[in-house]
């Protein structure tokens, strides 16, 4: 086990060290520091303010170790993702970490809530349509998925805000409030839409895999001994589904600490994903670059994490 963590936290570091390398491309060949100082100061900026933003900011070095060995933009860059030492915005000179505590409450407040109550809606539900499968509750549950995937979340949000928001005054269009009185009637309605938006994709693959389930061997065993089919599907396919349903919830839970982009931009939550947006925007390449180096650390072990707990849950996975 020991020597098998050991080797896919080696395969994580090459990974994590690529996508380093491949935004250093992106950013330093692509778009020049110039760029970025005449971004966050303006077109009209005079060279000088220019000359001292980069300066201030550390980007006037050469980009290539062969142009200089010990101040050079790539080594420097390395630097400071490899020891978390993230800087400050190039938008408005605030501490990057700082942003980052400050915004994974309010990401977690809303992406915690919409995965546990997506797990409590989509594994019923697909249980549902796979125990009638071949019926016409089947058909149309498999019909009603289809129509709630080929939605776009953007409708979803436009929908909600405008009906619920502006018409029936149920709960805030958008906006944050941190407090527990206010919290949930802030949460109600991006927490909504998520789920909404997402139960389709979830209920067609969990149906997939719970009919899956139900043609092995164990389960025409099962129904030879007289078991009934509720307890079957509840009991054995279930249970031995449990694989594939641990692959999607444990590599969603990193993702939990960076947002909902959407969700968090259109309702004013001021996460994570929310500030990922801004920097977008505003052509941050501090904050963009940080957020895509966790977004990665926490994907490789989000990957370790999930090898690992197959061996909980399935007796017949050995991780070797």
């Amino acid at each position: 086990m020991g020597a098998y963590v050991l080797r896919r936290l080696g395969y994580g570091v090459g990974v994590v060290l690529g996508v380093l390398f491949l935004l250093f491309l992106l950013f330093f060949t692509i778009t020049a520091p110039e760029d970025i100082a005449r971004k966050a100061l303006g077109d009209k900026a005079p060279p000088e303010a220019i000359q001292t933003w980069l300066e201030n900011h550390e980007y006037d070095r050469p980009l290539w170790p062969w142009q200089d060995w010990d101040e050079n933009l790539l080594f420097d860059h390395y630097r400071k993702m490899l020891t978390f030492d993230f800087g400050v915005s190039d938008a408005d000179d605030s501490p990057i970490i700082d942003r980052i505590k400050a915004g994974m409450g309010p990401s977690l407040s809303l992406t915690v809530p919409l995965l546990v109550l997506g797990l409590f809606v989509s594994i019923p539900l697909s249980l549902l349509v796979a125990f009638f499968r071949e019926t016409y509750i089947d058909r149309m549950g498999v019909f009603l998925c289809v129509l709630a995937m080929s939605v776009s979340t953007l409708l979803y949000i436009i929908g909600a805000q405008f009906l619920i928001g502006k018409v029936l005054r149920w709960y805030p269009i958008s906006g944050f409030d941190a407090s527990l009185a206010m919290l949930p009637r802030f949460l109600a309605l991006p927490v909504l839409v998520g789920l909404i938006s997402g139960v389709g994709g979830d209920v067609r693959f969990y149906r997939t895999v719970f009919l899956e389930e139900s043609s092995r061997d164990f389960v025409r065993t099962a129904r030879a001994k007289g078991a009934g089919e509720a307890r079957i599907m509840i009991f054995h396919v279930l249970r031995n589904a449990m694989i594939p349903i641990l692959t999607r919830v444990v590599l969603a839970i990193p993702f939990l600490f960076m947002g909902a982009l959407l969700l968090e931009a259109f309702f004013g939550i001021p996460g994570l994903g929310s500030m990922t947006v801004d920097a977008i925007q505003s052509n941050d390449f501090s904050t963009m670059r940080t957020m895509v180096y966790i977004g990665s650390l926490l994907f490789v072990f989000g990957q370790v994490a999930t090898d690992i707990s197959y061996g909980l849950v399935d007796p017949r996975v050995s991780v070797e």
